[in-house]
């Protein structure tokens, strides 16, 4: 590159205008938006969240490309289909840019699916997820009543399916019927729908139905779509009351049929499940009335013969009472035999005891004398028994006498005391001017111990004691 070629190209910079980052970007975002401010793409969705505040962000992307999209959250629940990851639809909506991070993005107002491939693609991993749960289950439904008095049906009030439900249960059986108007296709559809079920269920007992008929006519794929939204399905899985599902007609198959307690090929089919056909059930009666009399007459008629056959083989019933009465008269006199002869046994035995039996004067004499053998007999041992004490103690009072230590002292000793009135044994025992007592045969004196010898005081008189105390 010359230096003539530079020059040129700093001269012409220079005359451009200056724009700021924040101006080239709103002049990017305008530009965009007046040439696509209404596109349709199409692509498969990425990624999708729904945040916390309601608005949904997202890719939409083909084997090439990218590209950012929003929801807003008022757009959001008008959309017909739930965005899902990897759904291929169909956006409509309004290009525009991101300034802060420079990149444009597609704001989406409508959405569809692009193509009934991709419609059948999402009921079919939709019916996976919602039987995963347990919602298809057979032993969740519940037994249709066989006469309901109430009917609930939950479809559009201006079609024919209302009309048809109606007649045909008129000429059944009429019934009460209760209906709950709803939106059978297009934006709000399945929520009206999955409304009115609870909105039934959650009736008062008494006003409550006992069967519901969820009903819409034929179309096509998509306008059955609000019978295969997730809110519907649940509503009739969790329904208490017992539902059939009629959507459609028979080749038609929608989630809602997998969820309900009887699948209806038609709404006119509806109705014939819900009630009985009443010119039906009168000759059902009829029949099984005729029936019944015929078989109880057959019975009658059986019981008749065997009572015939049971009473020709009995015989006269006065020759059995005679035979009886024999036999009774028999056992009679049977008994009365038995009777004497064990009465006379007991006779008998009185008899017997009653000669080993004494007179009562002769037990009482025998008494009296046996009582007076025995005062006598007590009488010598007490005597024998009170000499043989008194000489024993005679004897014990002579030893304890002989025994006595008195009898020791008369013979000139004498027993040495201590104050506490102990006997002195020796007389290193003995302490200086200690006070002793001495005890003599005949009396007791006080003294004090001085060395080897003692000072007497004056005798005190000894009290004569009855007892003889101890030898020390």
């Amino acid at each position: 590159m010359n230096d003539s070629y530079t020059q040129n190209l700093l001269e012409r910079g220079n005359n451009a205008p200056e724009m700021s980052v924040s101006d080239l970007a709103l002049s990017l975002k305008r530009t965009l938006e007046d040439a696509y401010g209404r596109v349709r793409v199409r692509g498969e969705l990425s990624r999708v969240k729904v945040v916390s505040s309601g608005h949904m962000y997202s890719d939409l992307k083909d084997e090439n490309s990218v590209i950012n999209v929003i929801c807003w959250r008022g757009s959001l629940s008008k959309l017909s289909i739930k965005p899902e990851e990897g759904l291929d639809v169909i956006c409509t909506g309004r290009i525009t840019t991101y300034p802060q991070r420079s990149n444009y993005q597609l704001i989406i107002e409508s959405m569809e699916l692009a193509g009934e491939g991709a419609l059948l693609k999402m009921l079919e991993e939709r019916k996976k997820k919602l039987a995963a749960e347990g919602l298809f289950a057979e032993d969740r439904k519940k037994q249709l009543p066989f006469l309901p008095e109430r009917i609930g049906v939950v479809t559009s009030p201006t079609g024919a399916v209302i009309r048809d439900i109606l007649h045909r249960i008129q000429d059944r059986f009429p019934r009460e019927v209760l209906l709950w108007p709803v939106r059978v296709q297009g934006d709000g559809a399945a929520d009206e729908v999955s409304n009115a079920v609870r909105g039934f269920n959650a009736l008062p007992e008494h006003m409550r139905p006992d069967i519901l008929i969820v009903a819409r006519g034929g179309g096509s794929l998509e306008d059955l779509m609000a019978f295969n939204e997730e809110n519907v399905v649940r509503a009739v899985a969790e329904s208490q009351i017992p539902v059939i599902s009629a959507v459609g007609h028979e080749t038609d198959t929608t989630l809602v049929d997998y969820a309900a307690d009887r699948r209806a090929p038609t709404p006119t089919g509806a109705a014939e499940m819900a009630v009985p056909e009443r010119l039906m059930l009168l000759a059902r009666v009829e029949e099984d009335q005729t029936r019944l009399l015929a078989a109880m007459t057959r019975m009658a008629d059986q019981h008749k013969k065997y009572v015939s056959s049971l009473s020709a083989r009995l015989s006269d019933p006065r020759r059995l009472i005679e035979i009886k009465t024999q036999q009774v008269d028999h056992q009679v006199e049977k008994l009365k035999g038995v009777f004497l002869n064990r009465l006379n046994r007991a006779q008998q035995y009185l008899l017997k005891l009653d000669g080993r039996l004494k007179h009562p004067k002769d037990r009482v004499n025998e008494s009296r004398q046996s009582l007076k053998y025995i005062g006598q007999t007590l009488s010598s041992i007490r005597g024998r028994l009170l000499r043989d004490s008194q000489h024993r103690l005679g004897q014990a009072s002579r030893i304890l006498e002989t025994l006595s230590y008195q009898n020791i002292l008369k013979r000139g000793y004498s027993i040495i005391r201590d104050e506490s009135g102990k006997p002195i044994l020796n007389a290193a025992s003995i302490g200086a001017n200690q006070a002793i007592e001495i005890e003599f045969h005949d009396d007791r004196v006080q003294a004090t111990a001085h060395g080897k010898g003692a000072i007497a005081k004056k005798p005190r008189k000894v009290k004569n004691e009855t007892d003889q105390g101890d030898l020390f």
